[in-house]
C-alpha cells in the first residue's frame, strides 16, 4: 500500500474543494426553477465557464501541450468569463455566479503573477482580475451599493493572492540571482585555478628546458631524467586544462565536484615534480599534520606550496634547494617554502608573471583566519611562510 505525501494530500484536498465549489455554481445557476438538462438553461453557459477554466488550472504539467503557455492558461479563461459578464449585461439579462468561478479566476490571476512572462504577467493578470470584477455585474447588474461592495470584497482578493505571488516570484528571482552569482564565483575560482596549475607546469616546461640546452652541451648521457620531467610536466598542465575546460563547458550543478584543488597529499607530487638535477626540493611534514584537514585548508596549503614553488622558478633559478615543510605549531597547520637562491634567473620578462600572485594568496589565506608572510631569510634565500588558526588541525 503506497503512503500519500502530506503535499500530495493537501493538493487532493484543495482539487475537491475546487471542484465542490464548481458544483454550486452550478447550482445556483440552476436555482431559478428551470431545469438543469434543456439547452436553453443558465447552466449551461455556465458549465462552459468552468470547464474551461478548470482545464486551465488542473491540467496535469507533465501534459500540457507546448501551445498550452502560462500565457494562454490564464488569458483565456479570463477572456470566456468576461465576455459571458458582458454578454449578460447587454442582453439585460442577470445570471448568477458562485465560489467556484470566483476560485478558478483568483488561482489564474496567482499563475499569471507568478509564472508569466513580466510584460505577459501584467497583461494576463489584469484581464483575470477584470474578469473577476465584472462577476458582481453579472448578477446585480448596474452598479449600486451592493456591486460596489462586492467589488471592493474582490479587490482584496485580488490583492492577497496578487501579493502573494509577487513574494514567491521574488522569492524565485533571488534564488535564482543567487545561484547564478555562485556558479559564477566558482567558474571565476575554477578560471583562476587553470592559471594556477598551468602557470606552474608551464614555468617548469621553460626552466627545464634551459636545463636542458645547457646539459646537451656538457652532459648529453643526463638529458633523460630532464627530458622525463618536461614530459610530466606538460602531460600535467593539459591534463588540467583538459579538466577545467569540460567543468566549464557544464551547467556548473557539479562543478564544484570536478574542480581541481590540490590538498596535502598533492604536495608530495608537487615537490616530486619540482626536483631537477640542479635542484633539492625536500618536504619535511610533520606527523602531527594528518589527512583529515578541511578541504579549504589543505586547497590553501597547497596553492602557498605551488605559489612559492613557481616564484623559486620565476625569480631564483639559481637556488640549489628548497625546503617544504609542515608542521603542528601548537595546533595551527604552519606550511613554509624556504630556497637559498639569490634572484638569479635567465628566464624572458613575459615568463615573470603580472605580480599579483601572493596578493591572491594572501587573500586566500587570511579568509581562513591566517597569516601569510613572504620575505628574505638570513643571508641568503627567501621565505614563504602562512600559518592557519588554531583549530585548523581538528578539521
Amino acid at each position: 500500500m503506497k503512503s500519500v505525501s502530506p503535499r500530495g494530500c493537501a493538493r487532493g484536498c484543495a482539487v475537491g474543494a475546487l471542484l465542490a465549489a464548481c458544483v454550486v455554481d452550478v447550482l445556483y445557476a440552476g436555482s431559478d426553477g428551470t431545469s438543469v438538462l434543456p439547452t436553453a438553461s443558465p447552466v449551461w453557459p455556465t458549465l462552459a465557464v468552468l470547464l474551461v477554466g478548470l482545464s486551465a488550472v488542473l491540467w496535469p504539467a507533465g501534459r500540457r501541450p507546448e501551445w498550452l503557455t502560462p500565457q494562454v492558461r490564464t488569458a483565456v479563461p479570463a477572456l470566456v468569463s468576461g465576455l459571458y459578464s458582458v454578454g449578460c449585461l447587454a442582453t439585460l439579462k442577470a445570471n448568477t455566479f458562485g465560489p467556484g468561478e470566483v476560485l478558478i479566476l483568483l488561482c489564474l490571476l496567482f499563475v499569471a503573477v507568478r509564472h508569466c512572462p513580466p510584460r505577459a504577467a501584467w497583461v494576463c493578470g489584469a484581464l483575470d482580475a477584470g474578469a473577476l470584477m465584472l462577476l458582481p455585474v453579472r448578477y446585480l447588474g448596474p452598479l449600486d451599493a451592493n456591486v460596489l461592495g462586492l467589488m471592493l470584497v474582490g479587490l482584496v482578493l485580488i490583492g492577497l493572492f496578487g501579493g502573494f505571488a509577487v513574494y514567491l516570484r521574488t522569492m524565485d528571482y533571488r534564488r535564482t540571482l543567487a545561484v547564478s552569482e555562485t556558479r559564477r564565483g566558482e567558474r571565476v575560482a575554477i578560471a583562476a585555478d587553470l592559471h594556477d596549475f598551468v602557470a606552474h607546469h608551464v614555468t617548469g616546461i621553460l626552466v627545464q628546458t634551459q636545463v636542458a640546452r645547457m646539459m646537451a652541451q656538457t652532459r648529453p648521457h643526463e638529458l633523460d631524467p630532464v627530458l622525463a620531467g618536461i614530459e610530466r610536466a606538460a602531460t600535467e598542465a593539459l591534463a588540467s586544462m583538459r579538466r577545467t575546460v569540460g567543468v566549464l563547458r557544464d551547467s556548473g550543478d557539479q562543478a564544484s565536484d570536478r574542480r581541481p584543488v590540490g590538498d596535502l597529499a598533492g604536495i608530495a607530487e608537487l615537490t616530486d615534480g619540482f626536483a631537477s638535477p640542479v635542484q633539492q626540493v625536500t618536504l619535511r611534514r610533520d606527523p602531527a599534520v594528518s589527512d583529515d584537514l578541511p578541504h579549504e585548508v589543505q586547497a590553501a596549503a597547497f596553492r602557498v606550496v605551488q605559489e612559492a614553488l613557481t616564484n623559486i622558478r620565476r625569480h631564483a633559478a639559481d637556488a640549489i634547494h628548497v625546503e617544504v615543510r609542515l608542521r603542528d605549531d601548537a595546533g595551527r597547520l604552519e606550511v613554509s617554502v624556504a630556497d637559498d637562491g639569490r634572484g638569479g634567473t635567465q628566464l624572458p620578462a613575459a615568463a615573470h608573471g603580472g605580480g599579483f600572485g601572493l596578493v591572491g594568496l594572501k587573500e586566500r589565506v587570511t579568509a581562513l583566519g591566517g597569516e601569510l608572510q613572504a620575505g628574505p631569510r638570513g643571508g641568503a634565500g627567501w621565505e614563504v611562510r602562512a600559518v592557519f588558526p588554531a583549530g585548523a588541525l581538528r578539521g
